[in-house]
């Protein structure tokens, strides 16, 4: 970092390209494995957008249809905008067993991104760094730091910044790196030279689309959200459809089925990140302790996670669905009648359908 009376003054040139190495290295010092840089020609990324809105695929996000603009062209979103620089940060961690977790009906299956702190914090705070740091190189210019929070198409930039390419299951994936990974941008004013896209590496696998419990994957990079369980465990607000429940196990909040099974995850590097790491057993918690939070425990358990966003009546609509898809015990069957007075008619519809489930009741272990 250069001392202020260093400052190269309005009057002189900037060279980009080297400044461009330095927000790179500074950007891997900061803890993203990958800093990249597009330009903001969104128009392809934009139609398959319309397309798939077209399809009514996005259920009731309907937060996708609005600004559809501001989505395409950057610029309207923040004025001036001509660059977007586009970071990737590992999230894998060592401990976590997911497949044991799903084969296991006792137990709930959170996906791998929820299980640490709430992922938008920290890579904000790292972001808005980078950014600061940018200024004492050039000084004062326009910019805007994003982590999932506005109407940026951020899979389409990091695929055209080279961070990957969009893999069949719409997720982005590297050779290097896999999928576990989150996305973060910084739009910004500044000219600086353009990293080149990678070619798409999925050839005629078709594993994603194979394994998905509700075949949700309706074509090779086509993802109908309406029947994903990461969308209805997350984004649907009302019921769950009756003919998916069956479908999700014991999936209470994500699904990362189309990326456990994805030969590119071979390649997936851990995580540096501490936050990141699983907190209150998320990674292996039993069903009916999470069932049995009240609100204010859920809030309190819950802080600082991403999950306590979904706030506790669709908890409790999840947990139910996987309780209602699991084995009877007596204390399954005791945790669900305890719930038929909820104050939710949704918690209440869904605490009915998991007792009309498998009706034969299995003996609780001594």
């Amino acid at each position: 970092m250069v001392k202020d009376d260093k400052l190269p003054q309005p009057h002189e040139p900037v060279d980009y390209v080297a400044l461009t190495a330095l927000i790179k290295q500074q950007g891997q010092s900061l803890g993203f494995q990958q800093v990249a840089i597009s330009n903001i020609d969104l128009a392809e990324a934009s139609a398959r957008l319309r397309d798939w809105l077209a399809k009514n695929f996005h259920g009731g996000m309907d937060y996708m249809a609005r600004n559809q603009d501001k989505r395409a062209q950057p610029e309207l979103l923040v004025p001036d905008t001509v660059r977007v620089i586009s970071v990737r940060m590992d999230y894998q961690t060592p401990s976590t067993d997911s497949e044991m977790v799903m084969n296991n009906p006792n137990l709930g299956f959170v996906s791998r991104y929820a299980l640490g702190r709430d992922y938008h914090k920290v890579m904000r705070k790292r972001l808005q760094q980078l950014a600061t740091f940018i200024e004492t190189q050039i000084g004062q210019f326009g910019y805007r730091v994003f982590v999932d929070s506005a109407p940026v198409l951020e899979k389409a930039l990091a695929e055209k910044a080279g961070l990957g390419w969009i893999g069949k299951h719409t997720n982005l994936l590297n050779r290097e790196a896999g999928s576990w990974f989150f996305l973060g941008e910084i739009y910004l004013n500044i000219p600086l030279p353009t990293d080149d896209r990678v070619s798409d590496h999925c050839g005629n696998c078709r594993a994603c689309i194979d394994i998905c419990p509700t075949q949700a994957i309706v074509a090779p990079y086509q993802l109908d959200a309406r029947l994903c369980i990461s969308y209805l465990t997350i984004e649907l607000h009302g019921s769950i459809p009756e003919q998916l429940r069956p479908m999700m196990g014991n999936r209470i909040y994500g699904c990362d089925d189309c990326q456990l099974v994805c030969p590119w995850n071979r390649f997936a590097q851990l995580s540096q990140e501490d936050d990141f790491l699983p907190r209150h057993q998320l990674d292996t918690p039993q069903l009916l302790d999470l069932f049995s939070w009240d609100e204010t425990e859920f809030n309190k358990r819950l802080e600082g996670s991403p999950i306590r966003r979904i706030g506790h009546e669709r908890w409790l609509r999840n947990i139910a669905v996987a309780l209602g898809n699991g084995p009877k015990t007596e204390a399954v069957q005791q945790a669900l009648n305890e719930r038929l007075d909820h104050a939710s008619e949704m918690v209440r519809e869904h605490v009915r359908w998991a007792l009309e489930q498998n009706p034969q009741r299995v003996p609780s272990p001594l």
